[in-house]
Protein backbone atom coordinates (compact mmCIF):
# COMPACT_ATOMS: atom_id res chain seq x y z
CA UNK A 1 0.00 0.00 0.00
CA UNK A 2 1.11 3.55 -0.63
CA UNK A 3 2.53 5.60 2.27
CA UNK A 4 3.47 4.79 5.43
CA UNK A 5 1.24 3.82 8.65
CA UNK A 6 1.64 4.38 12.05
CA UNK A 7 1.79 1.54 14.52
CA UNK A 8 -1.76 3.13 15.79
CA UNK A 9 -3.04 3.28 12.26
CA UNK A 10 -1.90 -0.28 11.81
CA UNK A 11 -3.90 -1.59 14.40
CA UNK A 12 -7.14 -0.11 13.74
CA UNK A 13 -6.45 -1.59 10.12
CA UNK A 14 -6.35 -4.60 11.95
CA UNK A 15 -8.86 -4.23 13.53
CA UNK A 16 -11.20 -3.46 10.94
CA UNK A 17 -10.04 -5.87 8.39
CA UNK A 18 -10.51 -9.08 11.31
CA UNK A 19 -14.38 -8.28 11.40
CA UNK A 20 -14.52 -10.58 8.10
CA UNK A 21 -18.16 -8.63 7.16
CA UNK A 22 -16.12 -6.09 4.75
CA UNK A 23 -19.36 -4.43 4.20
CA UNK A 24 -19.94 -3.81 8.12
CA UNK A 25 -16.17 -2.84 8.03
CA UNK A 26 -16.68 -0.30 5.78
CA UNK A 27 -19.39 1.13 7.42
CA UNK A 28 -17.73 0.81 10.35
CA UNK A 29 -15.12 3.30 8.84
CA UNK A 30 -17.32 5.24 7.31
CA UNK A 31 -19.20 6.17 10.68
CA UNK A 32 -15.76 6.54 12.00
CA UNK A 33 -15.24 9.25 9.67
CA UNK A 34 -18.35 11.25 10.25
CA UNK A 35 -17.59 10.96 13.71
CA UNK A 36 -14.33 13.24 13.37
CA UNK A 37 -16.18 15.42 10.80
CA UNK A 38 -18.40 16.15 13.61
CA UNK A 39 -16.45 16.87 16.54
CA UNK A 40 -17.63 19.25 18.56
CA UNK A 41 -15.30 22.19 19.59
CA UNK A 42 -16.77 25.37 21.98
CA UNK A 43 -14.33 27.89 22.45
CA UNK A 44 -15.34 30.40 25.26
CA UNK A 45 -14.15 34.17 25.10
CA UNK A 46 -14.79 35.70 28.16
CA UNK A 47 -13.15 39.04 29.90
CA UNK A 48 -14.18 42.83 31.37
CA UNK A 49 -16.37 44.70 29.11
CA UNK A 50 -15.09 46.13 26.42
CA UNK A 51 -11.91 43.96 26.28
CA UNK A 52 -12.21 43.23 22.65
CA UNK A 53 -13.99 40.10 23.06
CA UNK A 54 -16.67 40.24 20.22
CA UNK A 55 -13.93 41.71 18.04
CA UNK A 56 -11.87 38.16 18.49
CA UNK A 57 -14.58 36.43 17.56
CA UNK A 58 -14.80 37.67 14.57
CA UNK A 59 -11.25 37.16 13.72
CA UNK A 60 -11.34 33.77 14.71
CA UNK A 61 -14.20 33.19 12.35
CA UNK A 62 -12.79 35.38 9.73
CA UNK A 63 -15.63 37.79 9.88
CA UNK A 64 -15.72 41.75 10.13
CA UNK A 65 -17.41 43.20 12.70
CA UNK A 66 -20.29 44.20 10.08
CA UNK A 67 -20.75 41.14 8.16
CA UNK A 68 -23.78 38.85 8.54
CA UNK A 69 -23.36 36.61 11.62
CA UNK A 70 -20.96 38.36 13.06
CA UNK A 71 -20.51 39.20 16.88
CA UNK A 72 -21.69 42.34 17.91
CA UNK A 73 -19.14 44.97 19.11
CA UNK A 74 -19.09 48.63 20.46
CA UNK A 75 -17.80 50.87 23.42
CA UNK A 76 -20.63 49.94 25.75
CA UNK A 77 -21.45 46.43 27.18
CA UNK A 78 -23.07 44.23 24.22
CA UNK A 79 -23.65 40.45 25.40
CA UNK A 80 -25.65 40.34 28.01
CA UNK A 81 -25.85 36.42 27.72
CA UNK A 82 -23.63 33.63 26.22
CA UNK A 83 -24.06 34.71 22.19
CA UNK A 84 -22.91 31.37 19.85
CA UNK A 85 -21.31 32.16 16.53
CA UNK A 86 -21.24 29.06 14.63
CA UNK A 87 -18.29 28.74 12.40
CA UNK A 88 -18.73 29.85 8.62
CA UNK A 89 -17.49 26.14 7.06
CA UNK A 90 -17.29 23.56 9.96
CA UNK A 91 -21.00 23.59 11.74
CA UNK A 92 -19.09 21.10 14.71
CA UNK A 93 -16.97 24.15 15.66
CA UNK A 94 -18.69 26.90 18.05
CA UNK A 95 -16.81 30.46 19.62
CA UNK A 96 -18.79 31.63 22.03
CA UNK A 97 -19.15 35.33 22.75
CA UNK A 98 -19.98 35.67 26.84
CA UNK A 99 -20.77 38.21 28.95
CA UNK A 100 -18.12 40.79 30.55
CA UNK A 101 -16.53 39.82 33.74
CA UNK A 102 -16.94 41.85 36.76
CA UNK A 103 -19.58 43.79 35.84
CA UNK A 104 -22.73 44.05 38.19
CA UNK A 105 -24.38 41.50 37.14
CA UNK A 106 -21.67 38.75 36.53
CA UNK A 107 -19.49 38.37 39.26
CA UNK A 108 -16.83 35.71 39.49
CA UNK A 109 -18.47 33.12 41.95
CA UNK A 110 -21.58 33.13 40.31
CA UNK A 111 -20.20 34.01 36.74
CA UNK A 112 -19.43 30.03 35.82
CA UNK A 113 -22.85 28.79 36.71
CA UNK A 114 -24.80 31.96 34.80
CA UNK A 115 -22.47 30.79 31.46
CA UNK A 116 -23.14 27.36 31.86
CA UNK A 117 -20.10 26.40 32.12
CA UNK A 118 -19.82 22.66 31.14
CA UNK A 119 -20.59 23.49 27.48
CA UNK A 120 -17.05 24.68 26.39
CA UNK A 121 -13.93 23.35 25.82
CA UNK A 122 -11.71 25.57 27.17
CA UNK A 123 -11.44 29.67 27.84
CA UNK A 124 -9.86 32.08 26.63
CA UNK A 125 -9.69 35.24 29.18
CA UNK A 126 -9.23 38.66 27.78
CA UNK A 127 -7.86 42.15 29.28
CA UNK A 128 -7.39 45.17 27.31
CA UNK A 129 -5.37 47.03 29.83
CA UNK A 130 -4.92 45.14 33.40
CA UNK A 131 -5.51 42.12 34.63
CA UNK A 132 -7.42 42.36 38.27
CA UNK A 133 -8.68 39.67 41.01
CA UNK A 134 -12.01 39.51 38.27
CA UNK A 135 -9.79 37.34 36.22
CA UNK A 136 -7.66 35.15 38.36
CA UNK A 137 -10.80 34.39 40.23
CA UNK A 138 -12.53 33.29 37.52
CA UNK A 139 -9.22 31.32 35.92
CA UNK A 140 -8.72 29.96 39.94
CA UNK A 141 -12.87 28.70 39.45
CA UNK A 142 -12.01 27.46 35.81
CA UNK A 143 -9.51 25.57 37.21
CA UNK A 144 -11.12 23.76 40.41
CA UNK A 145 -13.57 22.34 37.61
CA UNK A 146 -10.80 20.63 35.75
CA UNK A 147 -11.15 22.69 32.20
CA UNK A 148 -8.30 24.83 30.19
CA UNK A 149 -7.56 28.44 30.59
CA UNK A 150 -5.91 30.90 28.50
CA UNK A 151 -5.08 34.78 29.71
CA UNK A 152 -5.02 36.99 26.23
CA UNK A 153 -3.68 40.67 26.71
CA UNK A 154 -5.97 42.50 23.51
CA UNK A 155 -4.98 45.62 22.23
CA UNK A 156 -1.22 45.93 22.06
CA UNK A 157 -1.70 48.11 18.97
CA UNK A 158 -3.19 50.41 20.76
CA UNK A 159 -0.08 50.88 22.89
CA UNK A 160 2.23 50.45 20.42
CA UNK A 161 0.61 53.47 18.20
CA UNK A 162 0.70 55.77 22.17
CA UNK A 163 4.26 54.86 22.82
CA UNK A 164 5.99 55.44 18.92
CA UNK A 165 5.30 59.30 19.60
CA UNK A 166 8.59 58.65 22.08
CA UNK A 167 11.67 59.55 20.59
CA UNK A 168 13.36 56.29 21.60
CA UNK A 169 10.38 54.20 20.45
CA UNK A 170 11.15 50.12 20.25
CA UNK A 171 8.51 47.82 19.31
CA UNK A 172 10.86 44.74 21.32
CA UNK A 173 10.65 46.61 24.22
CA UNK A 174 6.98 48.11 24.49
CA UNK A 175 5.94 44.62 23.97
CA UNK A 176 8.51 43.09 26.44
CA UNK A 177 6.72 45.89 28.63
CA UNK A 178 3.46 45.09 28.20
CA UNK A 179 3.63 41.16 28.98
CA UNK A 180 5.98 42.12 31.85
CA UNK A 181 3.51 44.28 33.01
CA UNK A 182 0.59 41.47 32.67
CA UNK A 183 2.68 39.25 34.26
CA UNK A 184 3.25 41.32 37.60
CA UNK A 185 -0.40 42.43 37.80
CA UNK A 186 -1.40 38.77 37.48
CA UNK A 187 1.23 37.53 40.65
CA UNK A 188 -0.12 40.52 42.64
CA UNK A 189 -3.32 38.99 42.60
CA UNK A 190 -2.66 35.32 43.19
CA UNK A 191 -1.63 33.67 39.96
CA UNK A 192 1.85 32.07 40.77
CA UNK A 193 3.26 31.48 37.13
CA UNK A 194 0.69 33.26 34.26
CA UNK A 195 1.30 32.84 30.85
CA UNK A 196 0.10 35.87 28.45
CA UNK A 197 -0.61 36.03 24.98
CA UNK A 198 -0.26 39.41 23.68
CA UNK A 199 -2.68 39.86 20.56
CA UNK A 200 -4.38 42.42 18.13
CA UNK A 201 -8.03 41.52 16.51
CA UNK A 202 -6.94 43.14 13.79
CA UNK A 203 -3.86 41.90 12.75
CA UNK A 204 -4.08 38.63 13.92
CA UNK A 205 -1.39 37.05 12.69
CA UNK A 206 1.25 39.32 14.50
CA UNK A 207 2.28 38.80 17.95
CA UNK A 208 1.59 36.11 19.88
CA UNK A 209 -1.48 34.62 17.95
CA UNK A 210 0.66 31.96 16.28
CA UNK A 211 2.21 30.83 19.82
CA UNK A 212 -1.46 30.91 21.43
CA UNK A 213 -2.48 28.35 18.56
CA UNK A 214 0.61 26.05 18.70
CA UNK A 215 -0.38 25.68 22.63
CA UNK A 216 -4.07 25.35 22.50
CA UNK A 217 -3.24 22.43 19.82
CA UNK A 218 -0.51 20.62 22.28
CA UNK A 219 -3.40 20.44 24.98
CA UNK A 220 -6.48 19.37 22.33
CA UNK A 221 -7.03 15.64 22.26
CA UNK A 222 -6.52 14.64 18.84
CA UNK A 223 -9.87 14.66 17.12
CA UNK A 224 -10.64 18.35 18.84
CA UNK A 225 -6.99 19.17 17.45
CA UNK A 226 -8.15 18.19 13.94
CA UNK A 227 -11.15 20.39 14.13
CA UNK A 228 -9.17 23.06 15.98
CA UNK A 229 -6.76 23.65 13.16
CA UNK A 230 -9.13 23.53 9.95
CA UNK A 231 -11.33 25.97 11.74
CA UNK A 232 -8.29 28.53 11.27
CA UNK A 233 -8.14 31.82 9.62
CA UNK A 234 -6.17 31.29 6.71
CA UNK A 235 -3.84 34.67 7.55
CA UNK A 236 -0.69 32.54 7.11
CA UNK A 237 1.66 30.48 4.74
CA UNK A 238 2.24 28.30 8.10
CA UNK A 239 -1.56 27.38 8.93
CA UNK A 240 -2.30 26.84 5.00
CA UNK A 241 0.68 24.30 5.82
CA UNK A 242 -0.55 22.70 9.07
CA UNK A 243 -4.28 22.34 7.43
CA UNK A 244 -2.50 20.01 4.60
CA UNK A 245 -0.79 18.10 7.31
CA UNK A 246 -4.33 17.38 9.51
CA UNK A 247 -5.90 16.74 6.39
CA UNK A 248 -3.02 14.17 5.24
CA UNK A 249 -3.42 12.56 8.32
CA UNK A 250 -6.62 11.42 7.45
CA UNK A 251 -6.41 10.17 3.86
CA UNK A 252 -5.33 6.87 4.57
CA UNK A 253 -8.62 6.15 5.88
CA UNK A 254 -10.24 7.20 3.01
CA UNK A 255 -7.96 5.23 1.09
CA UNK A 256 -9.47 2.15 3.40
CA UNK A 257 -12.49 2.71 2.91
CA UNK A 258 -12.22 2.98 -1.19
CA UNK A 259 -9.92 -0.81 -0.46
CA UNK A 260 -12.93 -2.50 1.47
CA UNK A 261 -15.70 -1.57 -0.93
CA UNK A 262 -13.62 -2.76 -4.00
CA UNK A 263 -13.13 -6.14 -2.09
CA UNK A 264 -16.91 -6.52 -2.03
CA UNK A 265 -17.67 -8.31 -5.04
CA UNK A 266 -19.99 -6.20 -6.43
CA UNK A 267 -20.16 -4.77 -9.97
CA UNK A 268 -19.16 -1.20 -10.23
CA UNK A 269 -19.64 -0.53 -6.88
CA UNK A 270 -16.60 0.13 -6.11
CA UNK A 271 -16.17 3.21 -9.09
CA UNK A 272 -19.20 4.66 -7.86
CA UNK A 273 -17.53 4.57 -4.14
CA UNK A 274 -14.28 6.24 -5.29
CA UNK A 275 -16.30 9.12 -6.91
CA UNK A 276 -17.76 9.75 -3.63
CA UNK A 277 -14.62 10.15 -2.12
CA UNK A 278 -12.80 12.22 -4.19
CA UNK A 279 -15.48 14.39 -4.59
CA UNK A 280 -16.73 14.62 -0.64
CA UNK A 281 -12.67 15.20 -0.19
CA UNK A 282 -12.34 17.76 -2.78
CA UNK A 283 -15.10 19.82 -1.88
CA UNK A 284 -13.77 19.73 1.91
CA UNK A 285 -10.11 20.56 0.84
CA UNK A 286 -11.42 23.75 -1.12
CA UNK A 287 -13.81 24.73 1.64
CA UNK A 288 -11.05 24.29 4.28
CA UNK A 289 -7.94 26.59 2.61
CA UNK A 290 -10.84 28.86 1.47
CA UNK A 291 -11.04 28.31 -2.66
CA UNK A 292 -15.18 27.98 -2.64
CA UNK A 293 -17.00 30.72 -4.07
CA UNK A 294 -18.40 32.39 -0.81
CA UNK A 295 -15.14 32.42 0.88
CA UNK A 296 -13.35 34.24 -2.63
CA UNK A 297 -16.03 36.48 -2.71
CA UNK A 298 -15.65 37.50 1.12
CA UNK A 299 -12.17 37.90 0.48
CA UNK A 300 -12.55 39.76 -2.71
CA UNK A 301 -14.45 42.40 -0.99
CA UNK A 302 -12.17 42.74 1.69
CA UNK A 303 -8.79 43.24 -0.66
CA UNK A 304 -10.78 45.41 -3.09
CA UNK A 305 -10.42 42.73 -5.71
CA UNK A 306 -12.45 41.16 -8.18
CA UNK A 307 -13.35 37.38 -7.66
CA UNK A 308 -11.77 36.57 -11.00
CA UNK A 309 -8.20 38.56 -9.99
CA UNK A 310 -8.30 36.01 -7.15
CA UNK A 311 -9.46 33.03 -9.77
CA UNK A 312 -6.82 33.94 -12.07
CA UNK A 313 -4.43 32.36 -9.21
CA UNK A 314 -5.70 28.69 -8.82
CA UNK A 315 -4.09 27.10 -11.86
CA UNK A 316 -5.93 23.09 -10.47
CA UNK A 317 -8.90 23.01 -12.89
CA UNK A 318 -10.93 20.46 -10.94
CA UNK A 319 -11.00 23.14 -7.84
CA UNK A 320 -13.17 25.21 -10.38
CA UNK A 321 -15.63 22.50 -11.47
CA UNK A 322 -15.60 19.49 -8.28
CA UNK A 323 -18.42 17.76 -9.95
CA UNK A 324 -18.95 13.99 -10.31
CA UNK A 325 -18.01 13.64 -13.83
CA UNK A 326 -14.75 15.35 -13.39
CA UNK A 327 -13.79 13.48 -10.58
CA UNK A 328 -14.78 10.48 -12.61
CA UNK A 329 -12.81 11.45 -15.48
CA UNK A 330 -9.92 12.08 -13.51
CA UNK A 331 -9.99 8.59 -11.91
CA UNK A 332 -10.40 7.55 -15.53
CA UNK A 333 -7.52 9.68 -16.08
CA UNK A 334 -5.46 8.17 -13.17
CA UNK A 335 -6.28 4.63 -14.11
CA UNK A 336 -6.79 4.56 -17.28
CA UNK A 337 -10.06 3.14 -18.97
CA UNK A 338 -8.99 -0.43 -19.68
CA UNK A 339 -8.06 -0.57 -15.82
CA UNK A 340 -11.63 0.58 -14.92
CA UNK A 341 -12.85 -2.40 -17.52
CA UNK A 342 -10.30 -4.53 -15.66
CA UNK A 343 -11.24 -3.64 -12.19
CA UNK A 344 -14.95 -3.90 -12.62
CA UNK A 345 -14.32 -7.64 -13.89
CA UNK A 346 -11.62 -8.60 -11.52
CA UNK A 347 -13.76 -8.10 -8.62
CA UNK A 348 -16.06 -10.67 -9.00
CA UNK A 349 -13.61 -12.81 -8.91
CA UNK A 350 -13.31 -14.65 -5.43
CA UNK A 351 -10.26 -14.00 -3.19
CA UNK A 352 -7.55 -13.21 -5.69
CA UNK A 353 -9.78 -10.63 -7.78
CA UNK A 354 -11.19 -9.23 -4.64
CA UNK A 355 -7.67 -8.68 -3.47
CA UNK A 356 -5.89 -6.87 -6.65
CA UNK A 357 -9.29 -5.18 -6.71
CA UNK A 358 -8.77 -3.58 -2.96
CA UNK A 359 -5.37 -2.81 -3.08
CA UNK A 360 -5.79 -1.09 -6.53
CA UNK A 361 -8.55 1.15 -4.98
CA UNK A 362 -6.60 1.85 -2.17
CA UNK A 363 -3.36 3.05 -4.09
CA UNK A 364 -5.56 5.14 -6.59
CA UNK A 365 -7.55 6.89 -3.98
CA UNK A 366 -4.39 7.27 -1.76
CA UNK A 367 -2.65 8.84 -4.51
CA UNK A 368 -5.23 10.61 -6.12
CA UNK A 369 -6.19 12.57 -2.75
CA UNK A 370 -2.40 13.55 -1.98
CA UNK A 371 -1.76 14.77 -5.11
CA UNK A 372 -5.11 17.36 -5.06
CA UNK A 373 -4.27 18.28 -1.73
CA UNK A 374 -0.53 19.66 -2.94
CA UNK A 375 -2.14 21.29 -5.35
CA UNK A 376 -5.24 23.12 -3.52
CA UNK A 377 -2.45 23.91 -0.84
CA UNK A 378 -0.51 25.61 -3.58
CA UNK A 379 -3.30 27.55 -5.31
CA UNK A 380 -4.38 28.77 -1.76
CA UNK A 381 -0.51 30.11 -0.86
CA UNK A 382 -0.77 31.74 -4.59
CA UNK A 383 -4.36 33.69 -3.44
CA UNK A 384 -3.64 34.74 0.30
CA UNK A 385 -0.17 36.40 -2.01
CA UNK A 386 -2.62 38.01 -4.28
CA UNK A 387 -4.68 39.23 -1.17
CA UNK A 388 -1.45 40.50 0.97
CA UNK A 389 -0.47 42.21 -2.61
CA UNK A 390 -3.77 44.03 -2.38
CA UNK A 391 -2.98 45.19 1.64
CA UNK A 392 0.31 46.66 0.31
CA UNK A 393 -1.71 48.88 -2.35
CA UNK A 394 -3.89 50.11 0.01
CA UNK A 395 -1.51 50.77 3.15
CA UNK A 396 -2.87 51.38 6.18
CA UNK A 397 -6.00 53.45 5.06
CA UNK A 398 -7.53 50.04 4.17
CA UNK A 399 -8.82 48.32 8.06
CA UNK A 400 -8.64 44.21 6.27
CA UNK A 401 -9.94 41.39 7.99
CA UNK A 402 -6.96 39.35 10.74
CA UNK A 403 -7.26 36.68 8.13
CA UNK A 404 -4.84 38.94 5.46
CA UNK A 405 -2.19 39.90 7.61
CA UNK A 406 1.46 39.31 6.70
CA UNK A 407 2.25 36.14 9.17
CA UNK A 408 5.20 36.77 11.94
CA UNK A 409 5.86 34.00 14.40
CA UNK A 410 6.79 34.80 17.66
CA UNK A 411 7.65 31.73 20.56
CA UNK A 412 8.77 31.10 24.02
CA UNK A 413 12.64 31.10 24.27
CA UNK A 414 14.33 28.76 26.76
CA UNK A 415 14.41 30.14 30.19
CA UNK A 416 12.93 33.09 29.68
CA UNK A 417 8.96 33.77 30.39
CA UNK A 418 8.31 36.33 27.66
CA UNK A 419 8.09 35.82 23.93
CA UNK A 420 11.35 36.59 21.62
CA UNK A 421 9.69 37.61 18.83
CA UNK A 422 10.70 36.86 15.06
CA UNK A 423 9.42 38.11 11.91
CA UNK A 424 9.29 35.57 9.16
CA UNK A 425 7.90 36.32 5.28
CA UNK A 426 5.57 34.49 2.96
Amino acid sequence: MAGRLSRTEIEELQAVVETGNLMAAAAKLQEKLKSLENTPLDIAITGPSGSGKSSFVNAILGLHDDDEGAAETGVTQKTMKPNAYPHPKLSSVTIWDLPGIGTPNFQPDKYLKQVNFNNYDFFIIMASERFTSHHTNLAQEIQKMGKRFYYVRSKVDADLNAERRKRHFSKEKTLHKIREDCIENLRAVGEASPQVFLLCNWELADYDFQLLQETLENELDAQKRHVFILAMPNISAKILEKKKKTLQEQIWKQALWSCLIAAVPLPFLSVECDVNILVANMRQYCKSFGLDDDSLKSLAKQVRKSVDELKSEIKTPLVKDITREEALKRLREATGERMMTVKYFISVVPLIGSGIAAKRSYNITYEMLHTFLDEVTEDAQRVLKKALEGICQHGNNLRISARLWKPKHTGFSKGNSYPQTATSNL
